[in-house]
């Protein structure tokens, strides 16, 4: 009590600022104190929870095996596997549990191919773990929805298309996303259909993302992509004209020749890009018409394409534009000229006593 008498006197006697270094490390002591507990609680809980999801583990991967190895010809199911997916299906009521399964089955189905793989996929229909994935579509949560579509693309649960695609136009962009990826990874090209009735924007990211998993694909039968070069979707446009150079669709150089009038600027300059990989000669002969009328990079695209589409006749529509004001022009009608008429390339040299413009007609005569 001695002691306790001391130290209040002590702490009382003191100066101000002691007396305030005092209350905020007791402050501090009580808070810590509680947080410390806190986390050595949940230290172990955590480590409790990783020795738990290990055993489960382990033993869905030998039931899963197990399960693998106990077909035979004769049944589609034999007994001991009915026994196996019996078991298992007391267990997927738990969302704990039902986490780790699926979380095993997708190891396991990424590690293995053909049958085996199909056999997985049947163990995901038959343990009724497809219904869990199919009711977290109707869920009220995005990222709930998201979840249900990437894992029922994960497991090739095409019978869910219906269900998916009514997300196409989700408010979310992840839960677009994912449905947007389940169409692609499962019915490939035709997958696609979704942009017929897309009216939210298909990202840049969107759009790598689907081109990546179209590319990988064996079957490369492309669908028409006419009526996408046609949307009211500009994103949609813009996505159909990547997928018309990549896959050289000359079968679609008439809508594509239409889209070098369309309002939106990106859309006519890529556009001039397609047409060009195309080696289209009409689109030349349009864009030759109209192109004072068309913007700086319009201007420079189209002369782009000249360089690798130019004619004889062309050769006086091109000595016009040899001192335009844009560099880009400048450089790819003395080009031109130089394949078309070499001496009156040779001509222009020596007429010139401008500096910078010699500097680039030597440039090009070198190179």
């Amino acid at each position: 009590m001695n002691t306790n008498y001391y130290l209040i006197d002590y702490f009382h006697e003191s100066p101000s600022i002691i007396q305030v270094a005092w209350s905020i490390s007791g402050v501090f002591f009580i808070i810590l104190t509680p947080l410390i507990l806190y986390l050595k609680f949940l230290r172990g809980h955590l480590r409790k929870k990783e020795r738990v999801t290990a055993e489960f583990e382990n033993d869905y991967e030998s039931s899963l095996i197990k399960y693998l190895y106990s077909g035979n010809d004769e049944e589609e199911i034999s007994a001991e596997q009915k026994v196996i997916i019996n078991q298992l299906k007391e267990c997927i009521p738990d969302p704990f549990r039902r986490k780790i399964l699926i979380a095993v089955l997708l190891k396991l189905k990424n590690e293995v191919s053909g049958e085996i793989a199909e056999s997985i996929q049947k163990l995901y229909f038959h343990t009724g773990l497809v219904n869990f994935a199919l009711s977290r579509l109707k869920h009220k949560k995005w990222y709930v929805i998201a979840k249900g579509i990437r894992e029922l693309k994960q497991f090739h649960v095409k019978e869910a298309h219906d269900e998916v695609i009514v997300h196409i136009n989700h408010h979310r962009k992840e839960v677009r996303k994912e449905m947007q990826l389940y169409m692609v990874n499962l019915f490939y090209f035709e997958g696609l259909d979704f942009l017929d009735i897309l009216e939210t924007q298909l990202s840049e990211w969107d759009q790598i993302q689907l081109l990546e998993v179209l590319q990988r694909m064996e079957n490369q039968n492309i669908s028409n992509i006419k009526s996408w070069l046609n949307s009211d979707n500009d994103s949609v446009i813009i996505f159909a004209l990547k997928l018309a150079k990549i896959y050289n669709q000359f079968e679609a150089k008439d809508e594509l020749i239409i889209l070098l009038y369309h309002i939106n600027k990106k859309i006519r300059l890529e556009a001039i890009h397609v047409l060009s990989y195309l080696n289209a000669l009409e689109a030349k002969e349009i864009l030759k018409n109209n192109i004072e009328e068309r913007s700086p990079e319009e201007q420079i695209a189209f002369f782009k394409m000249m360089e690798d589409l130019y004619e004889q006749t062309d050769e006086s529509f091109v000595v016009k534009y040899i001192h335009h004001e844009i560099f880009e022009i400048k450089v790819s009608t003395l080009k031109i000229l130089k394949v078309l008429n070499r001496e009156r390339f040779n001509l222009i040299k020596f007429e010139s006593s401008e500096p910078k413009f010699l500097r680039i007609v030597n440039f090009i005569e070198n190179n």
